[in-house]
């Protein structure tokens, strides 16, 4: 629902203000508030998102989040909204919800000549647990890593870094930079190398909007072509392919967000365990934070944290259809939360 908001009063003396004193005419325009879920789960080791495409652009279109405006005479609060309009587009009853982040840069959803209201865009992050009936959701659960290959290190560092990224975010660090651009308290050689983990720098897995945000300001991304800013040179063709899918509008920013969220939410809140169904193995709880964090962890290492940690409890029941060793069956600790106030799964990823 479009809302009518006034521009602020910057207190200057507008140009059509007479002598005889009357109040400055103050421009009027128009924001639409929009509200996008990043809604996130994991199945097979593999964290997911769901993802639509509007009507209409089913096969030529890009994926997008989950989105709609806010309706206020409908919805009482924000979340509301969001609950009631995510259920009615993709038949999913959200469970875990917070909100990210207020997106309102001017261009993020204009095209050259668009008269249409402004839109600010409440993002939010959701959990779910992917069972089978997930399959019947409206929408795609695609791999985060899709859409951020190089945040995946389960296997070894991705190849997307030094044969693409990295040498591509040097040159364009060494280019002048544009006299109209804003100061920064640091050079953009050093923002490389913290959010790259290069010169010595760790690797900081919560630090996805960050590096996602350096791709796209290099021109490395399809947003950023999209957008009309300036294309990195010495692309190979086909390079766009190896730098993940694009999302619709800044939907893939918003999608950063929620994945940086979570990636340090799960090392102080139980969050994970939103993510995981009732019962479970200790390997299976290890894979599940594993593919939210990116990198493999210490099987012996990840047990011990957890177990000492008082985060999960036996149920006395033992699975025996593992292919290998039967395994014990764990579940969430919830006294957990009530004897300290940060009962995260506290792992490091040990990678510089």
């Amino acid at each position: 629902m479009p809302i009518q908001m006034h521009t602020k009063d910057t207190g200057e003396m507008p140009l059509d203000q007479t002598s005889a004193g009357r109040a400055p005419r103050r421009e009027r325009s128009t924001v639409e508030i929009g509200l996008n879920a990043a809604i996130l789960g994991v199945r097979d080791n593999e964290p997911k998102v769901l993802v639509v495409r509007p009507d209409g652009e089913a096969r030529t279109g890009v994926d997008a989040l989950p989105f709609g405006p806010f309706a206020p005479l409908e919805h009482r609060t924000l979340e509301s909204g969001l609950r009631s309009w995510v259920t009615e587009q993709t038949g999913l009853d959200l469970g875990y919800v917070e909100q990210l982040y207020t997106y309102g840069d001017r261009g993020r959803h204009a095209q050259p000549g668009d008269t249409a209201p402004h839109v600010v865009s409440i993002g939010y992050l959701a959990l779910t647990r992917l069972v089978d009936e997930a399959a019947s959701v409206r929408g795609v659960w695609r791999s985060w890593y899709e859409f951020f290959p190089w945040e995946d290190f389960r296997n070894g560092e991705p190849a997307v870094l030094q044969e693409v990224i990295v040498p591509h975010l040097r040159a364009w660090a060494e280019r002048p930079r544009p006299a109209a651009s804003s100061n920064r308290p640091i050079v953009r050689a050093e923002r490389v190398g913290m959010c790259f983990g290069l010169d010595g720098a760790g690797w900081d897995e919560e630090k996805v909007l960050e590096r996602y945000e350096l791709l796209y300001e290099a021109g490395l991304l399809d947003e950023a072509r999209r957008d009309g800013r300036e294309v990195t040179g010495g692309l190979e063709p086909g390079t766009s392919a190896r730098l993940g899918l694009p999302m619709r509008f800044d939907h893939r920013r918003i999608f950063a967000t929620a994945i940086g969220r979570i990636r340090a939410k799960i090392k102080w809140r139980p969050v994970v365990f939103e993510l995981m169904p009732d019962e479970f193995t200790l390997f299976e709880l290890q894979r599940t934070v594993e593919a939210i964090l990116g990198p493999h962890l210490h099987k012996q290492n990840f047990r011990r944290l957890v177990e000492t940690a008082g985060l999960v409890e036996p149920t006395g029941v033992v699975r025996t259809n593992t292919g290998g060793r039967p395994a014990k069956l764990f579940r969430f600790r919830r006294d957990a939360l009530l004897e300290r106030p940060s009962p995260g799964v506290r792992v490091k990823t040990g990678r510089t």
